[in-house]
């Protein structure tokens, strides 16, 4: 049986289109979705924003935020299965939860906070830290779908985690599922330190840090099928930065997350970090096997 994808809603702007984008993607995948709302929130703003809209909080709660939610993924793609979920627990960990059973979980980049909309949310935030399955983000132009693409491409960020990595296998997955190419990336640096002194250097500094760098894209990549449109580039510069600028041409950002055993912390490299904070489209987080400490 293939697992839902879950999309968490807040009834903000952000989540609905969010689930716009959900609704494409379980399309694509030929499974069903769930449509989840989680908060405590009711206990603090319940009364005032009841008052606003003239109902009791639970109506508020359940039919006002879920139910349209899941009645917009519907009226996009009639026989797609959606299931509307209420439950009365922080967006954090409920997310968390659901996405133990859940092929991915998808969110809006912010909720109802009114924080600026280039800034990452904290329920976004620790989904992405903390969630067992791959959390999609949607990070920039929130309109766009999941298909057809504007683009027409997907970037997968190569790190350290070689052929097995997760991050590899989903990101030739979604390049495949919507039948476009992946653009496999990996960034390199010639650190300032090392001069043409060095002996692996005269006459090259930088040859031999873009050659391993093409080495480890070839590792990483060692197992893809053969049928799979897959393009490798080694690019020069802050693999921060290189994602950020890349994400302007794609419609989706693949990058991994590590994951330390007995570590429950936000687990997020740097690079995965930023991506989440700068992106320009659409980031998939895709965590990677738990290592000892």
């Amino acid at each position: 049986m293939d697992l839902p994808l879950v999309v968490g809603v807040d009834g903000s702007e952000p989540s609905l289109r969010a689930v716009d984008w959900a609704a494409d993607e379980a399309v694509l995948r030929g499974i069903g979705l769930r449509v989840v709302y989680a908060s405590l929130w009711e206990r603090y703003e319940g009364g005032s924003l009841s008052e606003d809209l003239g109902k009791p909080s639970e109506e508020v709660l359940a039919e006002d935020v879920v139910e349209s939610a899941a009645r917009r993924a519907r009226e996009r793609h009639p026989d797609l299965k959606v299931t509307p979920v209420v439950l009365p627990e922080e967006p954090e960990y409920a997310l968390v939860h659901e996405g133990r059973q859940a092929s991915a979980v998808v969110v809006g980049s912010r909720g109802r906070s009114g924080v600026a909309e280039f800034l990452l949310g904290s329920v976004s935030l620790t989904v992405a830290a903390q969630a067992d399955c791959p959390v999609i983000v949607l990070r920039g132009n929130q309109d766009k779908q999941a298909v057809p693409g504007t683009h027409g491409r997907v970037v997968l960020g190569v790190g350290e985690d070689g052929a097995e990595s997760p991050a590899v296998r989903f990101a030739v997955g979604e390049a495949q599922l919507r039948g476009v190419p992946l653009e496999a990336v990996r960034a390199w640096r010639c650190p300032a330190h090392e001069t043409t002194d060095h002996p692996l250097m005269a006459g090259e500094p930088a040859r031999l840090h873009e050659q391993r760098a093409a080495e480890a894209l070839d590792g990483a990549l060692h197992d893809v099928p053969a049928d799979a449109d897959v393009h490798r580039r080694t690019v020069e510069g802050h693999a921060r930065r290189v994602l950020a600028d890349l994400s302007h041409d794609a419609d989706l950002l693949v990058v991994g997350a590590k994951r330390r055993e007995g570590h429950f912390g936000l687990q997020l490299g740097r690079v995965t970090h930023a991506a989440l904070h700068h992106s320009a489209c659409p980031v998939a987080v895709v965590p990677g096997p738990v290592r000892p400490k």
